[in-house]
């Protein structure tokens, strides 16, 4: 496996006033990274973005193994969801002019307003058809596509496993994001377990945890959908046992990038470097 860092990892870093978008390839690459993935959100998609970032990449060494952007395949765009397949598909020609390999979208955050027949299996019959869509245009462009665990709807593994093997098509597959099944609570090596198959590309991330039943601990903490508390750690501070979860990930031979998905407390730069730490020792372990 190979180490990448997501921009959404520097957080405000990649603000133009500070290392920018450009400046944080730099910083990957001195830190000693593989590859670095782009997440949309915190720097401007300008026209000729995709060709710079692609050479400073190059420059530096470093691979782009994947760019993540926001989607809606239930309510689409503006209740449109042949325009929001349309929109991503623009977003997979975004991904294309980076040269990143895989392209992970959201699926959604769940039925707006609907008060009954709004479980996961319904949605799925709505949403499969347009990610589908999507993946076929994306295979043209060499890009694999992606669901990661996230956003409470879609982050159980099975729901996610379901949703995969609805939409039955082999450029469309899983990012597994370690950490984010605690958000459903979920133990993650057990989820990490049945996604670990479908694994396209990994987000290496840890939280802390307080059960529910804990006085609520405050600034910077967020409540799971059964209402625990998790706050973003330095991978291996955490609870999610990323450690484990690797050594499930290289016994079914996944042999892609681990990708820091850094969202705790502590400086961006000290939290990157200190999780990059703590996966190469998992790695080598």
């Amino acid at each position: 496996m190979k180490l990448s860092v997501s921009s959404y990892s520097f957080g405000s870093y990649t603000s133009p006033d500070k290392l920018g978008i450009l400046g944080v390839i730099d910083s990957a690459a001195e830190m000693g990274f593989d590859g670095i993935e782009f997440s949309e959100g915190g720097w401007a998609q300008e026209p000729d973005i995709a060709k710079r970032i692609r050479e400073r990449a190059a420059e530096r060494g470093l691979e782009i193994p994947s760019f993540c952007v926001g989607a809606d395949f239930l309510n689409g765009s503006g209740g449109d969801i042949k325009e929001e397949i349309r929109r991503v598909c623009k977003k997979v020609d975004f991904a294309a002019e980076l040269g990143a390999k895989h392209m992970r979208h959201d699926i959604t955050g769940g039925f707006k307003g609907r008060k009954v027949c709004r479980g996961y299996d319904d949605a799925i019959a709505v949403i499969a058809p347009a990610v589908r869509e999507v993946t076929k245009y994306a295979e043209q462009k060499g890009v694999v596509t992606m669901t990661e665990n996230h956003g409470f709807f879609s982050q159980d593994a099975r729901r996610v496993e379901k949703l995969i093997n609805a939409v039955g098509h082999e450029n469309f597959g899983a990012l597994v994001d370690i950490g984010n099944f605690m958000c459903a609570d979920e133990e993650p090596t057990i989820s990490v377990g049945i996604m670990a198959p479908y694994a396209r590309h990994v987000h290496a991330k840890d939280f802390h945890y307080k059960s529910g039943m804990s006085v609520d601990p405050g600034s910077g903490w967020f409540r799971t959908r059964a209402g625990n508390y998790l706050r973003g750690a330095i991978i291996g501070h955490g609870e999610a046992n990323v450690a484990q979860s690797v050594r499930i990930l290289k016994g079914v031979g996944y042999d892609g990038y681990l990708s820091i998905e850094f969202e705790g407390m502590e400086d961006n730069l000290l939290g990157i470097r200190l999780g990059r730490e703590n996966l190469l020792r998992f790695l080598e372990a």
